[in-house]
């Protein structure tokens, strides 16, 4: 149902590339509130059920307990963050710590776990789950109209329909995809709360369109590396569960 929702606004389940220099590809699609409110509706009685089934009961507990264990300050000395470090009993988290965008004007908690083992980052994306519903109806509330994307012809091209109707128009999108938009000299890092943990993006400018250097913080690749510290002393049948616990993406981890 979620991805069939980003289906619908992106055109894609998956990589959606719907984020712009200066807003989004496209305007949300007709009915999207409707869709949302009814994952909203959908979503409670599933984790009502995942409850039932894993949460409940003692063989799950007795799998996940006491496995993968990796302490506070070993996280901490591996840079892991996302479920990983607040299954430690830490409650680190960007978008209430460092907010961006409209985080500040939102409440939602940060769940967080006392043993740093397996059960407690499955229990903590699970609570997760109920607080992005939390968040997505504050901000469901407060949506404003108007433009998806700001009217600055230097970061932002031209509507595809004017293409094929204008030469200027025509010029003017190959301008931006050839040639791109010169940012000031100097340096930034930026860093949103994702799913499994902190992506970052550096970037440093010479004052060209092109960055002199770029580097992406992908928390895969730095959340796997507490792989060996989890496994310490463990069984080699633990291993799928540890591993799962930490939710890797290996594409992020390829490098």
């Amino acid at each position: 149902e979620v991805l069939r929702f980003f289906q619908k606004v992106t055109g894609l389940r998956m990589n959606h590339n719907f984020i712009r220099p200066g807003g989004l590809a496209a305007d949300l699609p007709a009915g999207w509130r409707d869709d949302v409110l009814h994952l909203l509706d959908m979503l409670p009685p599933r984790l009502a059920e995942y409850e039932v089934l894993m949460t409940g009961q003692p063989i799950w507990r007795e799998r996940l307990q006491g496995v993968g264990v990796i302490t506070q300050s070993e996280a901490l000395a591996l840079a892991a963050t996302g479920p990983i470090l607040r299954s430690t009993g830490l409650a680190w988290d960007l978008r209430r710590d460092l907010p961006y965008l409209k985080y500040n004007d939102v409440e939602f908690d940060v769940v967080v776990g006392a043993h740093g083992d397996a059960y407690d980052r499955y229990a903590i994306r699970l609570n997760e789950i109920r607080e992005s519903m939390k968040i997505v109806r504050q901000i469901l509330d407060r949506m404003p109209s108007g433009d998806y994307r700001i009217q600055n012809k230097k970061v932002t091209p031209p509507p595809r329909g004017r293409i094929d109707e204008s030469m200027e128009a025509l010029i003017h999108h190959f301008k931006i995809f050839t040639e791109g938009f010169k940012v000031p000299e100097g340096e930034v890092y930026v860093a949103i709360e994702s799913p499994r943990g902190e992506i970052g993006c550096y970037i440093a400018s010479d004052g060209s369109s092109v960055p002199y250097r770029m580097h992406v913080r992908a928390p895969s690749f730095v959340n796997v590396q507490c792989l060996p510290h989890m496994m310490r002393g463990g069984l080699v049948a633990d291993a799928v569960a540890v591993i799962s616990s930490i939710d890797p993406v290996l594409g992020e981890v390829d490098r």
